[in-house]
């Protein structure tokens, strides 16, 4: 599991954009300098110069993501050179590696522009100083060829990502119509006991209390329609959800130990450690705490490798507190789990803070920090 955990570091730090574009240029052009080195030595001026074009042209690779017209158009003046020059029978690898950048990293017209410009003049030079035939639609093939593959790359990457958006937004759209379900159902305790108090007030009054009583029994009226409307609106709810009508049983945090127990029945890791007094939290609290930490652990489980978590849970006078960390690495960069959009939408609707981020010693973080109302 250690060589794995190493192997994941190496091979996230060469992901990283700027690293990668090092290593690549540093991999096309150290044989050539060495190789140059020794050609210097035997006094091959011609060879000297055509491994110059290539280092020059492995250099501008440099920014290929950035500017990725200007190095498209940089690398085809270096291979335009070495073409006239007779330095170059054809285009180097680096222009290849250029015009792939091109289709990868531009859209639309640039991208057309750029290449039928360089393919023009590619075949213009090829003609006049090539002596072999044919060297427009060998033009046509070094540059139509890398720049395609970009496109698609570059396509592709685009309807993952959009995939992605979309599923992140249905699971915020389904988190919310989870809130409003769990939302309602404590509303309706809550009315349901202010009607039966009202009611047992209404019952007892003494005889001459008329006045009283109307408006007792008007706050009673007004308490079961407000029931009656919460009851067909939880319903269209709970119709467009997956859920059934219990969905919110057995969530709360008295509950997080058998969460912790089935994360690791499912092969993660994971510890529970609880702080302070604990008393008895509000409904709306106490789904939250349950459902950040059970979306927590699963994107643990998800998105990491060789994650271990560990879950804290502070009670303090004014507010409750709750904290998930893992040490895993990340499978993927820059695709958290969709659910911490929901896990912000409740927070919010509690009045609470949350942050979410990777950590610089390595691995995810989860906190919330929700206030809890006193009387």
């Amino acid at each position: 599991m250690h060589v794995a955990r190493t192997f994941m570091k190496i091979v996230c730090f060469f992901r990283r954009p700027r690293v990668f574009d090092t290593t690549l240029v540093i991999v096309l052009s150290v044989p050539v300098l060495l190789g140059m080195t020794s050609v210097i030595v035997q006094g091959e001026t011609r060879a000297t110069l055509t491994a110059g074009l290539h280092v020059a042209g492995s250099l501008c690779l440099l920014m290929r993501r950035g500017r990725p017209i200007l190095t498209a158009g940089l690398v085809a003046a270096l291979d335009v050179v070495g073409i006239t020059t007779q330095l170059l029978s054809f285009t180097s690898l680096p222009s290849g590696i250029a015009y792939y950048s091109l289709g990868r990293y531009t859209t639309g017209r640039p991208t057309l522009i750029t290449s039928a410009t360089v393919f023009v003049v590619y075949a213009i030079d090829t003609e006049l100083f090539l002596a072999a035939a044919g060297g427009w639609l060998w033009s046509l093939f070094a540059v139509s060829v890398p720049v395609g593959i970009g496109q698609l790359v570059r396509l592709r990457t685009e309807l993952n990502e959009r995939s992605r958006q979309e599923a992140a937004d249905a699971a915020v759209r389904a988190e919310r119509r989870r809130i409003a379900r769990e939302l309602h159902d404590v509303v309706a305790h809550h009315i349901t006991v202010i009607n039966t108090l009202v009611g047992g007030a209404r019952a007892t009054l003494p005889p001459g209390h008329d006045v009283t009583k109307n408006t007792l029994e008007s706050a009673e009226q007004t308490a079961r329609q407000a029931m009656s409307e919460m009851r067909r609106l939880l319903d269209v709810l709970r119709v467009d959800g997956n859920e059934g009508p219990d969905a919110a049983t057995g969530v709360s945090a008295e509950r997080l130990p058998v969460l912790i127990k089935e994360a690791r029945s499912s092969g993660l890791p994971a510890s529970l450690m609880v702080t302070g007094e604990p008393v008895e939290l509000p409904a709306a609290v106490d789904h939250a705490v349950y459902r950040i930490v059970q979306e927590a652990l699963t994107n643990s489980r998800k998105h990491a490798v060789s994650a271990r978590a560990s879950v804290r849970l502070a009670y303090e006078p004014a507010a409750v507190e709750v904290e998930v960390i893992d040490d895993g690495l990340a499978k993927e960069a820059g695709t958290p789990g969709f659910g911490l959009g929901g896990m912000a939408e409740r927070v919010a609707l509690c009045g609470g803070r949350l942050s979410t981020g990777p950590r610089p010693e390595g691995g995810f973080r989860v906190h919330a920090r929700i206030p809890l109302e006193r009387s």
